[in-house]
């Protein structure tokens, strides 16, 4: 099972994102785990990127996340591993590869089908420091593949954002509030009280609106519904947060 973007991208750019299902991970990684940090088995892990880089048709490139803001720019040669919690590429059959289990994958092109950029939102990379996170970063190495500035190129850009801890589910305390509203005070709304000093917190609307203020011309997929959610769909998504060991679903996205 796996996720097709419902977007208006151009015809050369393809995007997936992959489920639990279909991998040949055991429990708790079952069963299409794509990440080797988490505990499972080495050879597991290959077999179920082999599968995961057949069924884009295309290699993926994962990343070392660190919940930071570096940017890495990919190509055929480019190895796994490196520490980055964004790519962008503007070579075919190379896919830009976000590894999550809560956090948010966003995907972004351009729509002449120019390049494409994988970013990890968690709350850390998506708040940055100063009111600059991985977005901010990855419009800017976007901008830099295509010989101009991010704000130029923001409103010719579209953005995907796939499965994450819905709103419903993802508690946080006062400094992720504090992260998010010293720089943006309108991102108040987007925290709902939830006991004594905690918040509920709306994770792709604070990216949906992260990216509009920086002018990207089109925003579309998660919209912080139910089916969205990885903590509440155990079948369909891993969730760190839910499950503790976890396994690691991907979003990508690359240019034929």
């Amino acid at each position: 099972m796996t996720l097709l973007p419902d977007w208006p991208a151009p015809a050369r750019v393809r995007a997936l994102c992959s489920t639990r299902a279909g991998g040949v991970s055991a429990p708790p990684w079952d069963s299409l785990n794509l990440g080797d940090h988490v505990g499972d088995r080495a050879d597991h892990v290959a077999a179920n990127r082999t599968r995961y880089a057949e069924l884009l048709g295309a290699r993926p490139v994962f990343l070392r996340q660190v919940h930071g803001s570096a940017v890495v720019r990919v190509a055929s040669p480019t190895p796994d591993g490196d520490a980055a919690d964004a790519c962008v590429s503007t070579g075919p059959g190379v896919a830009c590869t976000i590894m999550v289990a809560d956090c948010l994958p966003v995907l972004l092109c351009d729509v002449e089908g120019r390049a494409v950029a994988a970013a990890h939102a968690g709350w850390r990379g998506l708040a940055g420091n100063d009111g600059r996170g991985v977005l901010e970063a990855t419009l800017d190495a976007l901008g830099a593949c295509l010989g101009e500035a991010a704000p130029e190129i923001a409103p010719g850009l579209l953005a995907w954002l796939g499965p994450c801890i819905g709103p419903d589910a993802f508690e946080v305390g006062a400094e992720v509030r504090a992260a998010f509203t010293a720089h943006d005070p309108g991102a108040t709304a987007l925290f709902r009280p939830h006991g004594e000093r905690k918040w509920l917190a709306d994770l792709p609307a604070l990216a949906r609106r992260r990216l509009l203020a920086l002018g990207v011309g089109g925003v579309y997929g998660n919209d912080g519904t139910a089916s969205w959610c990885t903590v509440g769909n155990p079948s369909v998504f891993f969730s760190h947060r839910r499950d503790g060991t976890s396994g690691r679903f991907a979003a990508s996205i690359w240019l034929t």
